[in-house]
């Protein structure tokens, strides 16, 4: 059984719309003191520009967009392409994207208060998995201490034999990810099955040649939009466990 993390395993909306929304504060804060003569006009169209980047909606994050389903390198090239557009030439727009996400982490990983949840209904699916034998794994675009920290606080480690990250090559939406997460798990894609919140986990997972494609669609307060073609499960309770 191979997992997404971000909004399948856990809830990490709060956490990530706090990321986003102190990714677009550090730009604007960086790039007016490198640039004290910049118009407030720039600054004022740069906000805006960042957060529909980032997804930021009046609701949270929205559940396809980069800051939700991207990898932490797309979203800094997202960052610098912003930054582009408002005149900064490519190698500076790149360096300063990297310092605004050096200061955002910094300060998120001080605020424990914000760290992801498991989904409802989880810890109880784990534990019917591990009673009939089921091998587990996490395929995910977060970085492999992220994915290790939520597994470590939720005391979940122990159910999944194996983890693919954004630090893996090739990694998410790349079918050959899930077809090398199979071949550690030592089992054939067309005996596993995959639960993600994106169309582009399940679309990635049908190209490997998993035998099981289901979404999951309870893990963000707006419904991500999955293709109807996906059988989805709205609680882990609907995923019915039964021994072979």
């Amino acid at each position: 059984m191979l997992f997404d993390k971000d909004g399948t395993l856990c809830h990490s909306g709060p956490m990530l719309l706090a990321l986003a929304q102190t990714r677009v504060f550090h730009c604007l804060q960086l790039l007016q003191k490198r640039h004290p003569q910049l118009a407030q006009a720039v600054l004022a169209d740069l906000g805006p520009r960042l957060e529909a980047t980032y997804g930021v909606e009046r609701d949270g994050i929205h559940p396809a967009g980069t800051t939700a389903v991207a990898s932490r390198e797309h979203n800094l090239i997202s960052t610098a392409t912003a930054l582009a557009q408002v005149g900064l030439g490519w190698p500076e727009a790149l360096d300063l994207a990297g310092e605004v996400f050096e200061c955002s982490d910094s300060l998120l990983a001080k605020d424990t208060s914000l760290a992801p949840l498991a989904t409802p209904g989880l810890h109880e699916l784990l534990q019917r998995l591990r009673g009939v034998g089921m091998a587990c794994a996490v395929i995910s675009n977060d970085e492999r201490h992220g994915i290790e920290a939520f597994l470590g606080r939720e005391n979940l480690r122990s159910h999944f034999q194996v983890l693919r990250s954004a630090e893996d090559a090739p990694r998410k939406p790349d079918p050959e990810a899930v077809i090398a997460l199979c071949r550690e798990l030592e089992v054939e894609p067309g005996r596993c099955a995959l639960i993600g919140d994106a169309n582009s986990d399940l679309v990635m997972a049908e190209r490997a040649g998993v035998a099981v494609v289901l979404g999951y669609s309870a893990g963000w307060l707006r419904r991500p939009p999955l293709a109807p073609r996906f059988q989805q499960l709205s609680h882990w309770q609907d995923l019915d466990v039964l021994s072979t």
